[in-house]
């Protein structure tokens, strides 16, 4: 039973992130050759105030908003 875990920023919607786990299911299950079913997803959502990257907040590097569909 595999389990993927996807670490991302704060901010998607409910509709984006189930288009990421199907995507996600699906390709697994048939790379791995086995039930869709089988697979769990675990997303860990973090707010752009808690991540960073070379040095900066993304908070701060990116701005509000940032990442968000049509950004």
């Amino acid at each position: 039973m595999p389990v993927i875990n996807v670490k991302m920023a704060a901010g998607r919607s409910q509709e984006t992130k189930q288009e990421l786990v199907a995507a996600l299911t699906r390709e697994a299950a048939g790379i791995l050759e086995i039930k869709p079913e089988w697979i769990t997803i675990i997303i860990d959502e973090y707010p752009r105030d808690n991540w960073a990257s070379g040095g900066e907040l993304h908070a701060l590097k990116f701005g509000p908003g940032f990442g968000r569909q049509g950004t």
